[in-house]
């Protein structure tokens, strides 16, 4: 029975202990094989929660969830989870599965004074959700291991003043490979990726038809939740394929709906800024001129 209440591992050396490991070498970095892992009987169907950043590329796992969707990790892909996610897990052994990677966990203390603690939440695909991973290409996937390597050697060597700051370097360098490569995944991935955008359009549309008094603009995380897919993810695809946020998306086909009502009702430019979800009418006629370069009075009086 999966339990109501997340799991909660709190330190890299509790992780360490519930998973049958050695103490970390380190209580704030650690990189674990995933192939020794030992999952106690506790959390085979759980919800997890860490308070630290996972960096992971797994291979021949069990399944994972992310709200009605369910993913299979058995091809291999790298994903990333910011500290206070919740992960659900059904880890079910499959003796027919062989397991194998890495998992990076870093603290956010291991952060603290360098730049990366700052940088680190620029990297939006932290809050991707589990089934947006990134699938690596063969050389990508090599990139990303070496950089494992070099951290892995730098804590075997002898540790130094300059040992921290060259593990956070080689950690710097791995984030801003996957930034390139999930770029690429955008692209690379057009079908999968041009769907959400039909999908969005159709979402967009369906909610403005509606009566908007009662219910206002549709939110970032409304669009998210109708397409499925994490905020995070949404406004990345959509910068990478369109240049604009999903917010301004919004803002586009709320446009298009007010010039419609500008150009075939008689409708005052309150009432029509009220149908629109509204509260003020000075806020609608400001969004409407900074999208274009026209009040709302002007735009109907071209048409006259």
């Amino acid at each position: 029975m999966a339990s109501s209440k997340p799991i909660h591992i709190k330190s890299i050396s509790q992780f360490h202990q519930l998973n049958g490991l050695p103490k970390p070498d380190h209580p704030l970095i650690s990189i674990v094989d995933y192939a020794k892992l030992k999952r106690p009987d506790e959390y085979k169907v759980s919800s997890l929660m860490f308070g630290y950043y996972t960096i992971s590329l797994k291979r021949g796992v069990s399944k994972m969830f992310y709200g009605q969707q369910e993913y299979d990790f058995d091809e291999g892909v790298l994903y990333f989870m910011a500290p206070y996610q919740i992960l659900r897990v059904n880890n079910q052994p499959d003796e027919s599965i062989q397991r194998s990677g890495w998992l990076l966990l870093i603290h956010p203390d291991f952060l603290w004074n360098t730049s990366l603690a700052v940088k680190i939440k620029r990297f939006e695909f932290f809050d991707y959700s589990v089934n947006e991973a990134l699938f690596l290409s063969d050389k990508e996937e090599s990139i990303i291991n070496n950089t494992i390597k070099n951290i892995q050697q730098e804590f075997h060597s002898n540790i130094d003043k300059f040992s921290k700051q060259i593990i956070i370097s080689h950690i710097e360098t791995m984030l801003n490979y996957s930034d390139r490569f999930y770029h690429r995944q955008f692209i690379t991935r057009e079908k999968s990726s041009h769907q959400i955008l039909t999908r969005l359009e159709t979402v967009l549309t369906e909610y403005f038809a509606k009566d908007l008094i009662n219910t206002g603009l549709p939110t970032v995380q409304y669009i998210a939740d109708a397409l499925n897919i994490s905020p995070s993810y949404l406004s990345s695809l959509l910068k990478v394929l369109t240049g604009q946020s999903t917010q301004q998306h919004i803002h586009n086909k709320l446009i298009d709906k007010a010039k419609e009502k500008l150009s075939t009702t008689d409708l005052s430019v309150s009432e029509i800024a009220y149908e629109l979800g509204f509260e003020h009418s000075q806020s609608f006629s400001k969004l409407f001129k900074s999208k274009t370069n026209l009040s709302p009075i002007a735009f109907r009086s071209s048409f006259n």
